[in-house]
């Protein structure tokens, strides 16, 4: 009866098992008519008039999975884009792998290719078609495509630099010290001086230029709060007047032709050090490294370079007292990607920020005493351009290794040029390490240091391929490459 028992069970257990041996091939079949269907690419506009107000938005081309003939095999795709009626002969192109149905461009990102790499004059209206290309992994069939037409109408993007020059700004009337105005990390067009102005006027040109018939926002004629965009210096050449010298803050928005002159106080200190063994500094009272206060806000401090493992923080005001002013963190050991700091004075609480040995490297510092905030944010340096090992890729390139101050690659350098970035994301977010000359060779390690896409754009011009060296120090301003 036992026996006959077990036998029973036996076959049960074997029966589900079959049964669960069916369902999951019913499931992988399944998985495979998922990818069993035509491939179809759309877009999201079919006619898209860019705006700058909207650059973070997107420009977004979907696709189905297509077939993989059966198989199980996986589905790669690649995405060109090219003038209408071009054959794709001069396509931009990304090769996406597999397992990606989609790939958004950015406004911002979009406007820039269609200004130089198509060669689309601004408010010009361009008729584009893409094209999607799957490709089945081991087969030999032919690639199956899908195309839809759209078009896109680029803008003139507003000036990434703006200056302010007269006799009411530190600089006078030298235009080719004009003080730089910052431009808006969250507000697209907008340019914020805060400063010193002494009783006289100034105006606000696009550049360093010594032209004057360079490109000028000025006054408005019947509204001080409103400016005008001088193109090469013409038009009425109207000024802002200072009457009475002081602190201010102007902001500028370009979008809607506004500006904001405001006096504010002055920052509470005009030195600020760091001090700690995490610093170059140590426990330095005396005489630790100073921070380098902004010019076109005085509120704003930053310090770059290496910090070992160890502890900091940041003296104000005077030297030599270790219960003075100070700058430390909320509690001690605070995380150095939190953005909080505490104004205080006295030996206590003695607050610290703690780098570990794992987070040692390259840093750069800022504070802002106007808010009380702080950015310790690392430095990694990135090569760019198809004479390195990352191409044109801002977005996601790989960076240099760090080692004891000194930044370094070696491997592949191709026949092309190439530049370095201290960021990653898009092309005018940050620093450039340039060559001090255009189409520079790659025996010279002369270079000049550029903001944004303020040039000049000058590249290291790679003759012939081959594996170098590449090392970079930032504190002795040394480029070798071997």
């Amino acid at each position: 009866m036992k026996k006959n028992n077990f036998i029973k069970t036996l076959s049960i257990l074997s029966a589900l098992f079959f049964a669960l041996m069916n369902t999951s091939c019913e499931e992988s079949l399944d998985g495979i008519k998922i990818n069993d269907n035509e491939l179809t690419l759309t877009v999201s506009s079919s006619d898209l008039v860019l705006q700058e107000l909207k650059q973070n938005e997107n420009l977004t081309f979907n696709w189905t999975t297509g077939t993989n003939q059966g198989t199980s095999a996986s589905i790669s795709y690649k995405l060109q884009i090219d003038k209408a009626d071009n054959n794709f002969a001069n396509a931009l192109e990304y090769d996406l792998g597999s397992n990606k149905f989609s790939q958004s461009i950015s406004v911002k990102n979009l406007n820039y290719i269609l200004l130089n790499t198509f060669g689309i004059s601004p408010g010009v209206t361009q008729e584009f078609e893409a094209k999607v290309i799957a490709t089945v992994a081991g087969s030999e069939t032919e690639p199956q495509v899908s195309t839809v037409d759209f078009s896109l109408t680029p803008y003139l993007p507003v000036t990434t630099t703006l200056f302010l020059v007269g006799d009411a700004s530190p600089n006078g009337w030298d235009i080719a010290n004009a003080i730089e105005m910052t431009p808006s990390t969250s507000n697209p067009g907008v340019f914020v001086y805060q400063g010193s102005l002494s009783t006289g006027s100034f105006k606000l040109p696009v550049s360093r230029d010594g032209c004057w018939c360079q490109d000028f926002y000025t006054r408005d004629a019947t509204d001080a709060t409103k400016i005008v965009h001088n193109i090469a210096g013409s038009g009425d050449d109207l000024k802002w007047e200072i009457t009475q010298g002081g602190q201010y803050k102007v902001t500028v928005n370009l979008f809607d032709l506004t500006i904001s002159i405001e006096a504010v106080s002055a920052p509470p200190f005009s030195n600020i050090y760091i001090v700690g063994d995490a610093s170059s500094s140590g426990w330095n009272i005396d005489s630790p490294q100073a921070f380098t206060q902004s010019s076109s806000n005085p509120f704003i401090f930053t310090y770059e370079a290496h910090l070992s493992a160890g502890s900091f923080k940041i003296l104000a005001g005077s030297t030599g007292n270790w219960c003075g002013e100070w700058y430390r963190p909320l509690t001690d050991g605070q995380a150095l990607t939190l953005t909080d700091v505490e104004q205080n004075s006295g030996c206590n609480p003695d607050n610290k920020w703690t780098v570990s040995s794992s987070e040692a490297g390259r840093y750069k510092i800022t504070l802002n005493t106007a808010n009380n905030t702080i950015s310790i944010q690392k430095v990694n340096l990135y090569i760019i351009g198809d004479g390195g090992p990352n191409g044109w890729n801002i977005g996601t390139p790989s960076p240099m290794t760090y080692s004891n101050g000194v930044y370094t690659f070696t491997g592949q350098l191709n026949v092309g040029e190439f530049k370095i970035s201290k960021f990653k994301g898009d092309w005018c977010d940050g620093d450039w390490i340039n060559a001090a000359t255009a189409n520079q060779s790659i025996s010279d390690g002369n270079y000049i240091v550029t903001h944004k896409c303020d040039g000049p754009d000058n590249k290291w011009k790679v003759q012939t391929s081959g594996t170098h060296t590449i090392s970079i120090n930032l504190d002795t301003q040394l480029i070798t490459i071997n």
